[in-house]
């Protein structure tokens, strides 16, 4: 199954390399998706190898329609998403297609975080009791084209793209398979990109204060 990664991306100079040096363990093309980029987010891009989309849109959504837009183009019957502050293992891709074997139009996986600089000390905890689950997470998501197209994509929203394309993908009958055991490392920082994303999740629990014993 041809297969490609999608990332998109507004001013993450200072975190693209990682991602993409991550990514190319995979083995798969990479389109990054420079949604209004005034650093050096598509430069940086290109030179570790990626395919590199500019847009003006400013909004996460139409980003990630971009990306899938370009691998479509160039026949991918798999694509999968994360993001530009994010890190996925070497068998990240290769376990997404064994699910996609076993009959999965789609698959989500959860996202962890492992550095927890300038949130209070209680956080971690607090958030590994109450977000134990899968999850849905644009940064960990795959799918095929042909579900993806019979969804009708991604939509253009500035946060929770993730979500309203998978639950397109099920009210159109299409397997989705949500599962702990294909994680990513995802960032936990303050200048967070989507608004109510999952950096404002950890923003808003700790503004809630720690909580009783």
């Amino acid at each position: 199954m041809i297969a490609g990664v999608v990332v998109p991306a507004h001013d993450e100079e200072r975190r693209i390399g990682a991602c993409l040096a991550a990514l190319r363990l995979t083995g798969a093309p990479v389109v990054v998706v420079a949604d209004a980029c005034a650093d050096r987010t598509a430069a940086l891009a290109r030179t570790a190898g990626a395919t590199v989309v500019e847009i003006a849109a400013r909004n996460v959504g139409a980003a990630r329609a971009a990306g899938v837009a370009e691998l479509l183009a160039r026949g991918a019957e798999w694509i999968a998403t994360t993001d530009a502050d994010t890190l996925v293992p070497p068998c990240w891709l290769r376990a997404q297609l064994r699910h996609a074997a076993h009959g999965y139009d789609a698959v989500a996986g959860p996202v962890t975080v492992t550095d927890w600089t300038g949130h209070p000390p209680w956080l971690p905890a607090l958030f590994a009791r109450r977000y134990n689950a899968p999850g849905l997470h644009g940064a960990n998501l795959g799918f095929t084209a042909r579900a993806y197209r019979a969804a009708g994509g991604f939509p253009p929203l500035p946060t929770g793209e993730d979500r309203a394309l998978v639950t397109a993908l099920e009210a159109t009958g299409h397997r989705v398979l949500r599962t702990g055991s294909i994680g990513v490392v995802t960032s936990a920082r303050h200048d967070y990109r989507a608004p109510d994303g999952f950096g404002h999740l950890l923003s808003s629990l700790a503004d809630q204060g720690e909580p009783a014993a």
